[in-house]
């Protein structure tokens, strides 16, 4: 999407639709009914239809956080964006290993491409450590007593070589641009344990609760919604586009509710709360794990610009630490983030995967986050999937939480879970959360490493100017406290009552005002 106008004197940016593969998070992508374009001008808006102890973990597929350069003989600064620090040896030695996840998790990344390339890369890094030495060697020769017609041939000799090394370094740049956009397609190992295959081959770690049986006709959240006034879908379509919706009465106490509410359980568990940032650099996204560019749109980015708008906080949040160098004592740090999301949601979805609040281009959510210590990132995966399961049990929703099929793992996860939850209006379970482990993948993309308790302890230093001997990446893990959007779903198809009310869970109640009940208006 695109859009670019002035308002009061001052020019908005032009936003500009950008890919990025699946979320590991919530709310996967699926097609919509239609397809948006890639621009959008003012005058066609309304219009728009508009992520230990397993062997292949210590060398996880990942970023170091200084932006490499070259110097050339002239002075001139090569410099590269920021470099993927991927263990191409570990990567050529465990192929058919690296090559068989691949495969298992119906990725686009061409390992062949790759090692042609690391071959290529390791041949040129040879040809220019060979000229350099012959270079030195002729400038070692001028510094002594020498006859002019032999200083004037070293010169020459020293000429083609500064322009033959020019050349091979320029050449080397290109290669590694190269190789690193096609390293960077590599999606990160996998659990054993993870089921392989599709979605249908995800394996049921949990089941809660049952059905409810309805003694009376049930409507879906669309015909509660318009029944007790709570959204206007019309509306936000002419304002902003199809997929955006405006929340009234009691149902903008019903988000502000479910936010605090959720936020208020996670930090007794001792996390720290944050608000964060709803643009990021492009850059950012990519080291989280994310492709922000391409034809398979899912991130909104602002043209003329290196940023966009955040799909989840997951992202943000792991920005925090980037290029930090951490002290073993520091571990582990829990965040909880509330933030808007923004996802182009581009595909094709079915209508029962896109009606309503199911499935929308901007929504609020509360994302839990931690950066620990690489032996216990198992263990704060199963701690983030109890927070999720004693949450939505204490609402009383039946659920299942799913072990997600090495075909629906987003490229940073190691292991994912997924929560769905019954929606008896819409017929079917729904998506309501995610909990991935991403061990290393993210943390070497954006740099962040802390120092064992056994070595000196160092500052939490920016730009890694530290002493950075003996120190490790952290692993991270994400996962949804609460997508407001389906939960709102949730609360009102499940809670409906007979005379067309909707009772709230007693849990949520001192969050909305003491509100028990939303009633019809008389």
């Amino acid at each position: 999407m695109a859009f670019s106008y002035s308002l009061g004197g001052a020019t908005l940016k032009t936003l500009k639709l950008a890919a990025i593969p699946s979320y590991s998070s919530i709310l996967r992508p699926s097609l919509l009914l239609l397809s948006p374009p890639k621009t959008l001008n003012i005058h066609s808006l309304h219009h728009f239809i508009k992520n230990q102890s397993f062997p292949y973990l210590s060398r996880a597929l990942s970023v170091s956080a200084p932006v490499p350069t070259l110097q050339t003989e002239d002075d001139k600064v090569l410099k590269l964006q920021w470099k993927a620090a991927i263990d191409f040896k570990w990567i050529r030695e465990n192929k058919d290993a690296v090559a068989s996840n691949i495969k298992n998790r119906n990725s686009t990344a061409d390992l062949d491409l790759v090692l042609e390339l690391y071959e290529r890369l390791l041949n040129l890094q040879k040809e220019v450590e060979r000229l350099r030495g012959e270079r030195n060697v002729v400038a070692n020769k001028m510094k002594g007593k020498i006859e002019p017609s032999e200083r004037q041939k070293l010169i020459e000799e020293g000429k083609n070589l500064k322009e033959g090394l020019a050349t091979l370094e320029e050449d080397l740049i290109k290669l590694t641009e190269k190789l690193q956009q096609e390293a960077q397609c590599i999606p990160n190992m996998s659990h054993p344990d993870v089921p392989i295959g599709g979605e249908d081959c995800s394996g049921l770690r949990k089941m809660v609760g049952s059905p409810r049986e309805f003694a009376f006709p049930i409507k879906d959240h669309l015909q509660l919604g318009k029944d007790l006034d709570l959204f206007d879908f019309d509306a936000a379509s002419e304002v902003s586009g199809s997929k955006f919706y405006y929340l009234k009465n009691e149902a903008v106490m019903l988000e502000m509710g479910l936010t605090n509410w959720s936020i208020s359980e996670v930090m007794k568990r001792g996390f720290t709360p944050l608000t964060t940032p709803e643009i990021v650099r492009s850059s950012i996204v990519e080291k989280c794990g994310f492709q922000p560019r391409g034809t398979n749109t899912q991130v909104y980015s602002i043209e003329g610009s290196d940023q966009c708008l955040i799909g989840t906080a997951e992202i943000p949040v792991g920005g925090i630490h980037m290029d930090s160098i951490l002290a073993d004592s520091q571990l582990p740090l829990k965040y909880v983030a509330y933030s808007h999301c923004f996802r182009t949601e581009a595909g094709a979805a079915g209508t029962a995967t896109s009606r309503g609040l199911y499935r929308v281009h901007q929504f609020s959510k509360v994302e839990m986050f931690i950066l620990c210590r690489p032996e216990d990132s198992d263990a704060y995966h199963q701690e983030l999937i109890e927070i999720e399961e004693d949450l939505f049990s204490s609402l009383g929703l039946h659920f299942k939480t799913l072990d997600m099929a090495s075909g629906d793992l987003g490229a940073p996860a190691y292991r994912k879970f997924d929560v769905e939850a019954w929606m008896p209006g819409l017929g079917r379970y729904g998506e309501i959360s995610s909990a991935s482990n991403c061990t290393d993948y993210q943390s070497r993309r954006l740099g962040i490493r802390f120092r064992p308790s056994s070595e000196q302890p160092s500052s939490n230093s920016k730009k890694g100017k530290a002493n950075v001997g003996a120190t490790q990446f952290v692993h991270t893990l994400n996962a949804t406290a609460c997508a407001v959007p389906r939960m709102i779903v949730c609360l009102l198809e499940n809670f409906q009552q007979e005379d067309g009310s909707v009772v709230i869970p007693e849990p949520l109640r001192p969050f909305i005002g003491g509100l028990d009940r939303i009633s019809p208006k008389s």
